[in-house]
């Protein structure tokens, strides 16, 4: 998908683009970093690309009509380590004070909308109250994730004593800026059946590696694989908006990926890898050279191994149109979930106000319990049981039972039978890692791919990232852990791409997630694998708390509901290396996290 130019071309000028605002809950992306001379090979040409081989951004004020300048407060309005939204007429930006500077950009997260001036600033960047994701307050580049854009930034002056914001108008009403990438030099050097960077996989972490690669000035031929029919999508949000079409939640549009020269095999699954001489096989035969590789292949959802698990209203949601039909099935039905993992439960909370009835079974006591405690986990139940969710714990699924080849009742081991018009399946899931035996790179026991910190195997110019490997994780004493987290899939596409690009970048990201519920959210920051007590603040039968997860004397994750930007707080302190004791958040107080920072 979208060809490269036949011949080098000289340098071009370009105007920075800024897209559209389409809606508020597309998720986007494009980190920070500047790139060195380096020669790329392939094909047995050196090839050297120079910084002054990148598009050129021009003033994005040239159009006055598109300008517009405004008066926003006094100097003294401000003290250092405050923001204040501020609104310029024809739109708002953040006006940011840190260390007697001032600084100005879009005032919305891109990811999801969310009020920046609710986050938390620290050491030169702001950190969304609802994600996590962070912008850099001097250039706006995204810093950490989710999503793929960052801020449009605006110029400030300081006049009389009253601070100026001059900014595009444009930019005001879309608040999203996408960074300038390179393109492809000349495609026709290349068979087809060769290519510089292959990536095996189309999900948040293939895409921000092709991404990143662009933005750092890589161009030279970069092809990206997937098995599914659609470009990458947006696949968390999968069982949250389940009635989203592809085309709604796809990460970027098809233009985009033909102005950037990004190839997208659709439907194109690989069985095998040559990793000695670089050849990767397709199952329709057709075999790929590469020079650097990276293995971004995901999960694959597990499924129930009983009688009656092949019938075709039984599901494990891994496409937009997996969710679909089930939303359609499931309309004034019976729907019958099977297992209270973050994927079950928000499948279940959305089909409440679709289906005639919604039931959820599941091996476990409480739901969440080895992840978020007892007390968080019974708080969560009490709510879905609140919207009559039915659940059925502690047993398993012995039967689907059908009738005239449909699912129409679930058996439990319990003997309990349930009404059934349609299941999902949400049990945990695998590494999609089967093609890679006997390819020479590492698996472990659970066929995980280890990786070190800048997400490279153990062959040379092998790369993986996001669900399928195991990590050194820096804020937890480079414990090597599997964080299946839409954040963490980003930041890792984003390390390996540097790496391929020989920058020796380490990951040092603390995970961040969050869930949706019944129009509630509930967010999480750090690791707490290992957990041995809950420290709960606040209300929890009203689900306005903070819970910190400790392990001896130090907490390693954090949970909220209805307490921003407390979990975005901790994820900062966290990430700058410091360490919250479990004596500091047991005395009650904890005023000195909930604020803003500085």
């Amino acid at each position: 998908m979208g060809g490269c130019f036949s011949k080098p071309k000289p340098v071009e000028v370009k105007v920075e683009v800024v897209l559209p605002e389409k809606e508020r809950e597309k998720e986007e992306m494009s980190p920070n970093g500047k790139a060195s001379p380096l020669a790329y090979k392939a094909n047995g040409t050196t090839r050297l690309y120079h910084h002054e081989e990148r598009p050129i951004v021009l003033n994005p004020y040239t159009n006055p009509k598109d300008v517009v300048e405004a008066s926003v407060c006094h100097v003294k309005d401000l003290e250092n380590g405050q923001m204040r939204e501020v609104d310029l007429g024809c739109g708002k930006a953040l006006l940011v004070k840190q260390n007697g500077e001032y600084y100005a950009m879009g005032h919305k997260c891109p990811h999801y909308g969310a009020p920046l001036v609710k986050g938390v600033l620290s050491k030169g960047r702001v950190r969304c109250p609802w994600h996590g994701a962070c912008f850099n307050i001097a250039t706006g580049d995204i810093e950490d994730f989710p999503g793929l854009d960052g801020l449009p930034k605006f110029q400030v002056k300081i006049e009389k004593e009253r601070v100026y914001i001059r900014a595009s108008k444009q930019a005001l009403q879309s608040q999203r800026r996408t960074k300038i990438m390179a393109k492809c030099i000349a495609l026709s050097n290349y068979s087809t059946a060769i290519t510089n960077i292959l990536i095996i996989g189309a999900g948040p972490a293939g895409l921000v590696c092709a991404e990143t690669l662009r933005q750092e000035g890589f161009s030279d031929r970069i092809v990206m694989c997937t098995s599914e029919k659609n470009l990458p999508y947006d696949r968390s949000k999968l069982s949250k908006s389940m009635d989203s079409q592809a085309e709604q939640i796809f990460l970027r549009s098809k233009e985009f990926f033909h102005t950037y020269d990004i190839e997208v095999l659709t439907e194109t699954q690989v069985v095998s890898v040559d990793t000695k001489n670089k050849i990767v096989v397709f199952k329709d035969g057709f075999r790929m050279e590469y020079n650097k590789l990276l293995i971004a292949t995901g999960s694959t959802p597990k499924t129930l191994k009983c009688k009656g698990k092949e019938l075709d209203n039984v599901f494990t949601i891994r496409t937009p149109e997996d969710a679909n039909k089930v939303v359609r099935l499931a309309s004034s039905k019976n729907a019958v979930i099977v297992g209270a993992s973050f994927l079950g439960m928000e499948v279940a909370a959305y089909l409440c106000e679709k289906a005639h009835s919604v039931s959820v079974v599941e091996l476990e006591n409480i739901p969440f319990k080895k992840f978020l405690g007892e007390k968080v986990g019974l708080a969560i139940m009490k709510m879905f049981e609140n919207n009559r969710v039915k659940f059925y714990m502690q047993t398993e699924v012995s039967e689907l039972r059908e009738q005239e080849g449909k699912l129409k009742e679930v058996v439990l081991k319990s003997g309990k039978v349930l009404r059934a018009d349609v299941c999902v399946i949400g049990i945990g899931a695998c590494p999609t890692t089967g093609f890679l035996k006997q390819t020479g790179v590492a698996l472990d026991s659970r066929g995980y791919i280890p990786v070190n910190k800048m997400m490279q195997t153990n062959v040379p110019g092998v790369f993986a990232a996001g669900d399928v490997i195991t990590f050194p994780l820096a804020f937890r004493n480079n414990k090597k852990v599997n964080v299946p987290h839409w954040q963490m899939a980003h930041m890792q596409g984003r390390i390996a791409a540097l790496n391929m690009l020989a920058q020796g970048t380490e990951i040092n990201t603390v995970p961040y997630l969050w869930t949706a519920m019944f129009g509630k959210s509930l967010r999480y920051a750090g690791h707490g694998e290992g957990f041995d007590d809950v420290i709960i603040q606040g209300d929890i039968d009203e689900l306005k708390f903070v819970a910190f997860y400790t392990r001896n004397d130090e907490v390693i994750a954090v949970a909220s509901m209805n307490y921003d930007p407390i979990v975005s707080k901790v994820a900062e302190i966290m990430a700058s290396g410091k360490m919250i004791r479990k004596r500091d958040v047991e005395t009650g107080d904890i005023s000195w996290l909930t604020g803003k920072g500085s």
